[in-house]
């Protein structure tokens, strides 16, 4: 609603805060108004309490429920220009499908110097240049040689250079205001963000030639082009859906619109920026969690104000506002850490969706192992399925071998025949990745004496051993302690690591092969910037080596030397008490599989597990991903779990175990009575412990709602969140809803 100059200017501003509480809050305009009036999107400062925050005006209005003299006013405006529509309809989306508060929605969705009241103007770098070269002006540097110098410099560089950049090489900045003054130089501003050159030529590189599944699948997705059109590109590892990305996004930008990437992890972002940019002259934009607060609003405001076409980033990018939206593409749609598991528990994914339906854009989710819900979608006809099924090595992608750990002798979790093909595979000049999902020297200590385990004192789970530093850690509370030198309990000195993790497997492989690097990658060896990304670096220059890894090594790099891979232990997932524990683990061990033989040599899979004769994992070993996938859609239907019904799960926790319990048994009781009454689709289950019950010392109780119908589902978490915010129980007890649960953990 805006305040034009011929309209009285509003009586009642609603603004939404960041707060829990999911309303928006009454306040008085300020004596100034912003340039183009009150109006929807404004950012403005209120006082909240006894603070100061930032809020977002929602609503222009002359009605309120309050006295209108008791409305504190807005202290200031903080924006002449209200931020962008399409990034305000995505957020009241969210918030209303994930039963969030709107207030905290906005305050998540932007950058941290947004929510902190900065300006949404990108910062500006001086550059400069010289001018054109005059006879009169060289002869007056004659006795300031070292301006001489600097001129000659920026004559080699006719389209300038950053004052950084000239300052490295020993000048100053008052050298180069003379040459200004002397009208031999200029000085000029770019953004520093989305600032590519200006150049009639979109491509730095010529793509590459498509065969004819991935020509198929890009004409598929061209048919529909200025329109919705969500497409499922379901292609086997190294089958070449980067490359369909790479011609879409051509296509898109030619047309004068950009295109939005999302991959699930940080460390896929340097090597997928680094293939975009050498392909594409125009700016390549990237929004991540590494960046800094500066380097992430200087992002944020190039892409909304359309100077960078194309965007790469992880789960938070799907909120940065496209000025002229023309594709939005998910690669690796299948994976988990594009749910939000904290706080507004949103799906990046999901959400991807909507707003390419809202855009009305093309749609493209990328996966070797689509998630049992986009393969629904595809065969009910929702999704176009895409098939890319040939590899652009000449090699098909390697079947899995099962290996029977079963009365073998390990050596940090290897039996015999697993090493034998390790060293014939380093004999042969090949690399060797080793896929061990749990991180530490050991899952748990324990004494051989009285048989005590190391626990975690503020959780149901036991403490990791850790040797590089020594320490016992909890991987649930993030609590550190030293490592015991004898058995608390009976005295013994006899305390022995108990399983294996990625540090115990390294040293293992390191005393078997001593003359072969071994390459650990998981979170503790790549905290240091640019660690992860500098050990790829090492491993793709092709000598022998060994690559000791967790599930960050399986998703999408491409390791063209690793001939063999070796799955320490298959079953962690295979019994785990959530439902989707066997397909999250499916798809782990097709990832992990795909990075074998993506090049000159076939690749070779060694699965050890306990049960080789498990019907799942050898459905998987013998037939694939896609026929276990369609197996587990069919038990899916039979058990009445999503896709075909759909989930909201409240989480409830406590320092007492009686409070969290009390609290579920009253929403419980709630719930049943209303479903009956206004929903009978819904059912209501719980409530029960957590999985892990007791986690940080706080006790965690769960209550799931199921309904085949989303719209009766999003009535009932309505009706509770009302009875939550309103319940003097619910105060004393943490609690938070979950639509669409990934974990039920």
């Amino acid at each position: 609603m805006l305040d034009s100059p011929s309209s009285p200017p509003p009586r009642v501003l609603r603004v939404a805060v960041p707060t829990p509480l999911r309303r928006l809050f009454d306040y008085r305009p300020c004596r100034e108004a912003p340039p183009g009036g009150w109006q929807a999107g404004l950012r403005v400062r209120v006082p909240f309490g006894r603070r100061q925050v930032v809020g977002v005006v929602m609503e222009c209005d002359n009605r309120s429920d309050y006295p209108l003299d008791q409305l504190r006013p807005v202290e200031a405006w903080l924006d002449a220009e209200p931020l962008p529509e399409d990034w305000l309809w995505l957020c009241r989306f969210t918030a209303r499908y994930y039963q969030h508060s709107l207030g905290d929605t906005l305050h998540q969705a932007m950058p941290v110097l947004l929510r902190q009241g900065r300006p949404l103007a990108g910062r500006q770098r001086e550059h400069w240049r010289a001018l054109a070269a005059s006879r009169d002006g060289d002869a007056r540097l004659r006795r300031a040689p070292r301006q001489a110098e600097l001129l000659s410099m920026l004559r080699q560089h006719p389209h300038g250079l950053p004052t950084q950049a000239i300052v490295a090489q020993g000048f100053t900045r008052d050298q180069l205001l003379s040459l200004v003054e002397k009208a031999l130089a200029e000085r000029h501003e770019i953004p520093l963000a989305g600032a590519a050159p200006a150049t009639t030529q979109l491509l730095a590189e010529p793509a590459l030639p498509l065969n004819r599944e991935q020509a198929t699948a890009l004409a598929a997705i061209h048919e529909r082009f200025d329109a919705f059109h969500p497409c499922l590109l379901h292609g086997v590892t190294g089958s070449g859906k980067t490359e369909v990305y790479l011609q879409l996004i051509e296509a898109v930008v030619a047309r004068g619109r950009q295109a939005l990437l999302l991959v699930p992890e940080i460390g896929l972002t340097p090597q997928t920026l680094a293939r975009f940019r050498s392909r594409f002259r125009v700016a390549v934009v990237a929004l991540h969690s590494g960046l800094t607060d500066n380097e992430r609003l200087d992002a944020w405001e190039a892409v909304a104000s359309g100077r960078a076409p194309i965007v790469i980033g992880t789960r938070s990018a799907i909120f940065v506002p496209l000025a002229r939206p023309g594709a939005i593409i998910v690669d690796e749609e299948h994976d988990g850490s594009f749910k939000q598991q904290d706080g507004l528990r949103y799906h990046a994914r999901d959400l991807a969706v909507a707003r390419a339906k809202h855009h009305d854009i093309p749609l493209v989710l990328g996966s070797a192992t689509p998630s049992l819900e986009s393969l629904y979608h595809a065969e009910r006809g929702n999704y176009r399925h895409l098939r890319l099924t040939r590899r652009a090595s000449r090699y098909a992608p390697a079947r899995l071998e099962l290996i029977d750990l079963r009365g073998r002798q390990r050596q940090g979790g290897l039996i015999p025949p697993t090493i034998e093909a390790i060293r014939e595979t380093l004999a042969a000049g090949h690399q060797v990745l080793v896929f061990i999902n749990r991180r530490g020297f050991a899952p748990t200590l324990a004494c051989h004496t009285c048989g005590w385990l190391a626990d975690c004192d503020a959780c149901d789970a036991h403490m990791t051993l850790h040797r590089q530093p020594p320490m016992l850690a909890c991987h649930h509370c993030d609590k550190h302690r030293p490592v015991p030198d004898a058995c608390p309990e009976c005295g013994s000195a006899d305390l022995r690591p108990l399983g294996s993790g990625t540090e115990r497997t390294e040293e293992t492989l390191a005393a078997l092969f001593p003359k072969v690097p071994v390459h650990r990658i998981d979170r503790d060896s790549t905290r240091r910037r640019d660690a992860f990304e500098q050990t790829l670096g090492e491993v793709r220059r092709g000598a022998p080596c060994l690559l000791v890894g967790t599930q960050m090594l399986a998703k999408g790099h491409h390791l063209p030397h690793v001939t063999l891979v070796v799955v320490v232990n298959a079953d962690a997932g295979l019994y785990a008490s959530d439902f989707r524990a066997l397909e999250h683990s499916a798809q782990l061990l097709t990832q992990v599989a795909g990075r074998a033989g993506r090049a000159a040599h076939p690749g070779r899979v060694l699965v050890q597990t306990l049960h080789t004769d498990d019907p799942h994992l050898r459905l998987l070993a013998e037939h694939g991903y896609d026929a276990l996938a369609g197996q587990l859609l069919a038990e899916r239907r039979a058990a009445a779990l999503p896709p075909f019904r759909h989930l909201a799960l409240l989480r409830l926790e406590s320092p007492r175990e009686e409070a969290a319990t009390s609290l579920g048994r009253e929403a419980a009781s709630l719930m049943r009575q209303w479903v009956a009454e206004h929903a009978p689709d819904v059912s209501c289950l719980g409530p029960v412990p957590a999985p892990m019950e007791r986690r940080q010392n706080r006790y965690h109780v769960h209550l799931l709602l199921s309904a085949g119908r989303r719209s009766q589902l999003h009535a009932a978490c309505a009706r509770l969140t009302v009875w939550l915010e309103a319940s003097p129980e619910a105060r004393r007890v943490r609690w938070s809803l979950d639509v669409d649960p990934q974990t039920l953990s």
